[in-house]
C-alpha cells in the first residue's frame, strides 16, 4: 500500500502543466466558487460553535480546583473537533456539487491521453452526475464520521492522541481521494463497481487525498487550487489503472 500511496502523490507532478496545456482552468470556476463559499460558511459556523462545544466538555470537570485550566483545554479541544468535523463536511460538499463539472475535466483528459473512447463510456446527464456525486459523498460522509468520532475521543488521551491524529488525517485523505477518483469511474462503472474498484486500491486514493488535505492547510490559496490539482492527478492515475490494466467493465 505504501508504494501505491507514493504513486498517488507523484501523480500531482504534471497536474499544473496538463491543466494549462488542455486549457481546463475555465471548468474549475464554478467548483472553486463552491469551494470558497463552503469554506467561508463552515469557518463562520466553527467560530460560533467552538466555544459552545468547549463549554459542554468543561462540564465534565465537577471540581473547583483546576476548573479554569480544564476549561481552557476544553475550549481548545472544542475548536479542534469543530475544525476536523468542518473539514470533513467541507470536503464532501465540494466533491458532491462539483461532480458534473469535474466529470467534464476528466473526460477531456481521457480524450487527450487515450483518444476517442466514448464507446467505452456509460451515458449520463448533468443531473445524473450530480445525483451520483451526492450519493457517493453522503455514503462516504456517513462512514467517515462513523470512523472519525472514536478517533476524536482518543485525542483526549496523551500519547495516544498523536496516533489518532495520524489516523484521522489518513482517513480524511482516503475519502478525499475516493471522491476525486469517482469523477472518472462514473463514466465506466456503476455505483457498486466504483466503490469496489476504489476499495481494492486504497493506496492510490490515500496518496491523492494526502496532497488534497495538505493543500487545505495553505491559507486562501489552498481552497482555490485543491480541486484543479487533485482532480487532475486523480484522473490521470485512475485512467492509467483502467486503460493500462484493461480493467474497464460494462454495466449490465
Amino acid at each position: 500500500m505504501i508504494k501505491n500511496i507514493i504513486l498517488g502523490i507523484k501523480e500531482y507532478g504534471g497536474a499544473f502543466a496538463l491543466i494549462s496545456k488542455l486549457k481546463l482552468w475555465k471548468y474549475f470556476i464554478i467548483p472553486v466558487f463552491i469551494s470558497i463559499l463552503t469554506a467561508v460558511l463552515i469557518a463562520l459556523e466553527a467560530y460560533i460553535l467552538s466555544d459552545n462545544i468547549g463549554a459542554f466538555i468543561s462540564k465534565a470537570w465537577i471540581w473547583d480546583w483546576g476548573k479554569e485550566t480544564f476549561t481552557r483545554l476544553s475550549n481548545f479541544f472544542g475548536a479542534v473537533i469543530i475544525i476536523i468535523l468542518g473539514l470533513i463536511v467541507y470536503k464532501h460538499i465540494i466533491l458532491a456539487f462539483s461532480a458534473p463539472f469535474m466529470s467534464i475535466v476528466s473526460e477531456k483528459i481521457e480524450f487527450h491521453l487515450y483518444g476517442d473512447v466514448k464507446h467505452l463510456h456509460r451515458k449520463s446527464s448533468f443531473f445524473e452526475q450530480l445525483i451520483r456525486g451526492i450519493r457517493i459523498n453522503i455514503r462516504n460522509l456517513s462512514k467517515e464520521l462513523l470512523f472519525s468520532l472514536p478517533l476524536l475521543i482518543l485525542k483526549f488521551i496523551p500519547i495516544v492522541n498523536f496516533f489518532s491524529t495520524i489516523l484521522l488525517f489518513l482517513l480524511q485523505a482516503y475519502y478525499a481521494g475516493f471522491g476525486n477518483m469517482d469523477y472518472t469511474l462514473e463514466r465506466h462503472f456503476n455505483y457498486r463497481d466504483s466503490v469496489h474498484f476504489i476499495q481494492k486500491r486504497r493506496g492510490f486514493a490515500i496518496g491523492n487525498g494526502i496532497v488534497f488535505m495538505l493543500c487545505l492547510l495553505i491559507p486562501v490559496v489552498g481552497i482555490i487550487i485543491v480541486l484543479p490539482l487533485s482532480v487532475t492527478a486523480a484522473t490521470t492515475k485512475t485512467l492509467s489503472l483502467l486503460h493500462d490494466k484493461h480493467e474497464i467493465v460494462y454495466e449490465r
